[in-house]
């Protein structure tokens, strides 16, 4: 996944910075209503990315002290 920042000129969504995409490429857009709502966005998307990283260590099950039952991968 690619994120470039752009904005709308009142008639179009225009990216801010170069981007080679083929046409009819699928994008997502997330409106933020100003520079700070956006820095906050991106941190958050950032540290949640890092919190799931491939390298996180994996958690043994004799570790865990209290079991869900409910969890159908046990």
């Amino acid at each position: 996944m690619l994120e470039i920042r752009g904005h709308f000129d009142g008639t179009r969504v225009l990216l801010d910075e170069p981007c080679d995409l083929k046409p009819n490429t699928k994008v997502i857009i997330t409106v933020v209503e100003d520079d700070e709502d956006a820095d906050w966005y991106l941190l958050g998307k950032k540290s949640l990315a890092r919190a799931y990283a491939d390298d996180e260590p994996e958690i043994s099950l004799d570790k865990i002290k209290e079991f869900n039952p409910e969890y159908e991968g046990i």
